[in-house]
């Protein structure tokens, strides 16, 4: 069943507006508040995509909370990339409040672990509590919090989080992506329809990890064939695939924790999302998003 989007102040057809000081997003749901959603109820996804809004509400709260504090406890980990005491908050709150309303349920954390070589059988949540630590750290306000539930390996919802961007983006399988920006009403959003690499924008995060994939001539390809290239970066990449102000993205060196999410919206706003040989790429560990028009031609591209 579709989740119904409403205006803000609105109600109607014993639906309810769930609603949060700082919210991003205008979500009616059935009368019944993700504090009190029935314990691992697989039926009802518009209860899991109440849930999972919740649950980016209050990592928001921390995250947002100790974003540029002074006193911000920053670690190497041992791949050497930052996390901070709001990347382990975060993933500690959502894993409690899962545990409390999704007992039964799966989960597998940036931080806390619980990864598999393979797709995961059930129903099992997939968290990034901050993706883009490394901006987070220096206040570049590209950062979000990726929760994502997948089913039997498929990733069914998906809930971006970006408060210092003040945009929230989510979908549900077979229901359509949507976005909220700055607490307006949200609207739905659908890929471009841009037909040729020639008059695409083409959006990844930097040179790290192409050479690695054996991909850094078709990155070179890609950034001279497209009609322009940006480093937007990380998750935003993909997102603005999904609105449609970019029209290809790709990156080489990911965890699953870092794509569930983002998969689930791109596909829902009509994209494609595979890996670079155009397999899944949540077990390939890198990722290329497109409009699905360019999809074949971008593989060729970056095969060159």
């Amino acid at each position: 069943m579709a989740t119904s989007i409403v205006e803000p102040g609105t109600e109607s057809g014993g639906l309810r507006q769930t609603r949060h000081p700082r919210s991003f997003y205008r979500v009616a749901m059935p009368n019944e508040s993700p504090d009190k959603s029935p314990v691992g109820d697989p039926e009802d996804l518009e209860l899991d995509l109440a849930l999972a809004l919740n649950m980016a509400d209050e990592a928001d709260k921390i995250s947002l909370s100790r974003w540029g504090a002074s006193d911000l406890r920053v670690e190497s980990k041992p791949d050497l990339t930052p996390v901070t005491e709001a990347d382990k908050g975060v993933e500690h709150l959502i894993r409690q409040m899962l545990g409390e309303r999704r007992p039964t349920d799966r989960i597998i954390g940036e931080e806390f672990g619980g990864a598999e070589s393979a797709l995961p059988a059930g129903r099992t949540w997939v968290i990034d509590p901050i993706d883009a630590t490394a901006n987070y750290v220096r206040r570049v306000p590209v950062w979000a919090t990726l929760i994502c539930l997948m089913l039997d390996g498929d990733p069914i919802l998906g809930v971006v989080s970006a408060p210092g961007l003040g945009r929230r983006w989510w979908a549900l399988k077979d229901s359509g992506a949507w976005v909220s920006e700055f607490g307006r009403s949200a609207r739905r959003i659908e890929v471009s329809a841009v037909g040729s690499l020639s008059h695409a924008s083409f959006s990844y995060s930097d040179d790290v990890g192409w050479a690695e994939l054996g991909a850094d001539r078709g990155l070179d390809h890609l950034r001279s064939e497209c009609w322009r290239s940006r480093a937007y970066g990380d998750f935003y990449s993909h997102l603005l695939v999904a609105e449609g102000a970019v029209d290809v993205a790709a990156e080489p060196c990911l965890k699953i924790w870092d794509m569930a999410a983002v998969v689930a919206i791109v596909r829902e706003s009509g994209g494609r999302a595979t890996s670079f040989d155009g397999g899944e790429p949540l077990l390939a560990g890198c990722l290329v998003t497109s409009n699905g028009i360019l999809h074949d031609a971008l593989l060729a591209t970056l095969a060159s």
